[in-house]
């Protein structure tokens, strides 16, 4: 049991630490060799600006960006990948590419859309949303912890900040309620039996056992 948790825990601690590295990878490489990476981000509705679907989550305009993206993405991805095993990847690159394709289809064609808020947003509302869809104890109560630390994400979804891609954040969303639906059968919760839980006494021996038939026949 323990190493199985150990395993588990390790396998959902390397991917998400994966891709926060490369995240700061490819920042301080654009910081180095002077890029201007962010032309890598999506330009809604321009043939150059396809190649952004593949590359927008990867670019961050500058080192706050990055920084304020790392922790959630290390705590949900985590979260994402310790709990739900099965439906972690498929649900990763969905929210990946299609939050990317509907920020090239709808948003402000005005700017370059970069940055990996999108895919947080996704994280979280695929743990929410989970939850609701799925209405197991494990799942309840991971949407409860979302909202109880996260829940203020809510306001980056409205229009109120200058120079931030709402769009991104919306889409993102958008796309992580899509695949807490889609996998919603996905990881079903470990069924326990009581007979598991019973603790088994190897020293029982019923010929051991000391009867008073005295008792037994007044209590007739």
């Amino acid at each position: 049991m323990f190493t199985t948790t150990i395993k588990k825990l390790s396998d959902a601690l390397t991917y998400p630490v994966l891709f926060v590295v490369i995240l700061w990878v490819i920042f301080f490489i654009g910081r180095l060799t002077g890029l201007d990476l962010f032309r890598l981000g999506v330009l809604p509705r321009t043939s150059s600006g396809l190649t952004g679907i593949l590359f927008y989550p990867l670019i961050h305009s500058n080192i706050g960006h990055l920084t304020s993206n790392t922790l959630p993405l290390l705590v949900m991805g985590i979260t994402t990948f310790y709990f739900y095993r099965n439906s972690a990847f498929p649900m990763f690159f969905l929210v990946y590419f299609l939050s990317g394709i509907f920020v090239w289809l709808f948003a402000r064609s005005n700017s370059y859309h970069i940055g990996a808020s999108g895919i947080i947003y996704g994280f979280a509302a695929f743990l929410f949303f989970s939850g609701v869809f799925r209405k197991d104890v494990k799942s309840v109560a991971i949407a409860l912890l979302v909202v109880f630390f996260y829940g203020s994400l809510v306001w980056g979804l409205l229009p109120l900040s200058v120079g931030v891609s709402w769009e991104g954040h919306l889409f993102g969303g958008l796309s992580g309620v899509l695949a807490a639906h889609v996998f919603r059968n996905s990881d079903p919760p470990e069924r326990k039996y009581d007979w598991e839980n019973e603790d088994e006494d190897e020293d029982y021996d019923p010929r051991k056992l000391k009867v008073d038939w005295r008792k037994d026949i007044n209590d007739l």
